[in-house]
């Protein structure tokens, strides 16, 4: 039989990523006022038109950089070359205007849920360009916080600039050889020098090697470097800022510093990642001296919340890849009577999958921009204590969460196409590859976890978070009493278990994960009731469906048992006995009695 005979499977329909998003429409409606509702619907669907017809195309275009290290004469000249498919992206991504929108505020406190509602529907086609820009944006506030004149006045309008020609990227510097996430190892110096006219601030002299610097082809970047004793750790570092392709120096060679080598990464293939020698290199301090710690806080808050948009873009592209194709492929299917050839779509057992990995993409978007509401409102001096309280309990954990769950949820998107879905061509193996490193990159799941835990010690914060819960709970209508009582009687009991368990945590670190887990869980339950409970009230047609999916997820989902993780553990991860039997089976009975930081 020639190739051109036989079968041919009909060509899957183009899912748009926002009108035909099950979640996407619904949220503009209920978290943005009135005036811009429409204004926002309008631009969120012209960009899924400029996504699907001149962004997606370019993904072929994309590959790995390449660091030329000398020129034909032996010269150093460390030139890297980045694939036209990711430098188109990224000047379409710039020209989309991402930064200035967050910046400028013209919406106020809804300016950073337009600009991450269009990053999210983005992210699952713009192949990693999103991480640098994270770092640029990270950048951009750390310089409106904490900048000199100078940097205010000569850096940070590139930095939100919509012009490809003008627009800076920032990298973020701190991982080292020596400690990884445990920046007090950190071995870079940095010592100061005298000022030139061309100073941004209070300049020092920096030499060191920073082990992994993505965006490697930004024009500047945020590092951290030490200024005090060693002895000190993380207390003795700053922040500083460090141009390598501006007007004053063209290029890193022209600061002092040199590529390395490009990193060979299991994915994020098209995005320049490298090991970089600082020998003199020039950087400005910004943020207070020592306080360095503090200062890259406030990018690695931003940085976190990309992570989380990013998985939960992936995901939604992923599942509407999946349910895309169950509309097109026909099974031979005996169980549905009167169907020789069904559509997948039709099969239960198919369509109950896709319901599953449904329902956590509809939790995580809701959470997550819960917390990029949050984020706007203090961004906008609007955020209540309360609300501050809680994004910074809840920043590390929709990072940790949506960073564990969204690759095994695209995992399962990939077999809903069976064998298909394995190909390179279909796209799902890119991004599920993508996603990996946001288990890792700005923090694996444990350090959050104990980042989660330092977040909890804050009392009031935790106490603002249960009110916040309690009054969603007595603002459910009493029209659902019934439907919803069940509902309404497990949160109470999970919110009463909270602080116990952020306690028990704090004595035994091997809690700290499942009650992250847990808690992330327990926080889209409460975003999800806040939405069924507008759906409802606003009668809205998919109300029934958005208060099933409360339903399913607090009483058929994983909530249950992450709280189940933690009470069965409670006391148990850290007893001399229990921590022995974990060193033995990791390590063997041949390597002695186990030494465990407790």
């Amino acid at each position: 039989m020639k190739i051109e005979e036989g079968f041919k499977q009909p060509e899957q329909p183009t899912e748009h990523p926002f009108v035909q998003d099950p979640v996407l429409p619904a949220l503009v409606q209920r978290l943005f006022p009135d005036e811009q509702k429409s204004e926002v619907g309008r631009a969120l669907a012209n960009l899924g038109d400029h996504l699907v017809a001149d962004v997606r195309p370019l993904t072929p275009l994309v590959h790995a950089p390449v660091l030329v290290q000398y020129d034909a004469w032996g010269r150093r000249v460390d030139e890297l070359r980045a694939s036209e498919g990711w430098k188109l992206l990224k000047q379409r991504a710039i020209a989309a205007g991402h930064m200035k929108e967050a910046y400028s505020r013209d919406s106020g406190e809804y300016s950073r849920i337009r600009m991450f509602m269009k990053l999210m529907m983005s992210a699952g086609d713009y192949n990693v360009v999103l991480c640098p820009f994270a770092m640029t944006d990270g950048a951009a506030r750390v310089i409106e916080l904490y900048g000199s004149p100078e940097m205010k006045r000569v850096l940070f309008p590139c930095l939100i600039s919509d012009d490809p020609e003008r627009a800076y990227l920032s990298g973020q510097w701190m991982t080292e050889r020596p400690g990884g996430s445990d920046v007090s190892q950190t071995e870079t110096v940095a010592i100061p020098t005298s000022r030139v006219s061309s100073d941004l601030g209070e300049p020092y002299i920096l030499n060191g090697f920073k082990w992994f610097s993505s965006a490697a082809e930004g024009h500047m970047t945020i590092a951290l470097a030490r200024t005090g004793d060693s002895a000190l750790g993380a207390r003795s570092l700053s922040a500083f800022v460090i141009p390598l392709r501006t007007a004053d120096f063209p290029s890193p060679l022209s600061n002092g510093i040199r590529m390395h080598r490009l990193k060979n990464k299991s994915g994020t293939h098209g995005l320049p990642t490298a090991e970089l020698e600082l020998n003199g290199t020039r950087g400005w301090l910004i943020g207070p001296l020592n306080g360095g710690i503090k200062t890259i806080s406030t990018m690695l808050n931003i940085t976190r919340v990309y992570s989380a948009i990013t998985s939960v873009g992936a995901l939604q592209r992923a599942l509407s890849i999946a349910r895309s194709y169950a509309t097109v492929r026909t099974i031979y299917s005996p169980g549905i009577p009167g169907a020789k050839d069904a559509l997948l779509k039709d099969l239960p057992i198919h369509t109950a999958t896709l319901a599953k990995i449904s329902l956590l993409y509809r939790a995580l978007a809701h959470l997550t921009f819960g917390v990029v509401q949050l984020l706007g409102k203090n961004e906008a001096g609007t955020a209540t204590a309360g609300e501050m309280g809680r994004l910074r309990l809840l920043t590390p954990v929709i990072k940790a969460w949506a960073a564990d769950k969204c690759p095994e949820a695209m995992m399962e998107c990939m077999c809903a196409l069976g064998g298909q879905g394995y190909m390179e061509e279909v796209g799902i193996g890119r991004l599920i590859r993508d996603a990996m490193v946001e288990k890792i990159w700005e923090g694996t799941i444990n350090v959050l976890s104990l980042d989660l835990l330092r977040a909890s010690k804050d009392a009031s914060a935790v106490r603002s978070y249960i009110q916040w819960a309690e009054l969603l709970l007595s603002q459910v209508p009493s029209a659902l009493d019934s439907a919803l009582s069940d509902v309404k009687s497990s949160l109470t009991a999970y919110l009463k278990a909270l602080p116990p368990m952020f306690d028990a945590a704090r004595q035994d670190s091997t809690l700290a994960r499942p009650v992250l887990n847990f808690l992330g869980c327990l926080s889209a339950s409460f975003y999800l009731l806040e939405h069924a409970i507008w759906s409802y009230t606003n009668n809205r047609p998919e109300k029934d469906i958005d208060v099933d999916a409360v339903r399913r997820w607090i009483m058929q989902g994983e909530l249950p048992q992450s709280f189940s993780e933690v009470e069965n553990s409670v006391g148990n991860g850290t007893s001399p006995d229990a921590v022995e039997k974990d060193y033995q089976l990791v390590y063997g009975m041949a390597h002695g009695k186990a030494k465990a930081m407790l």
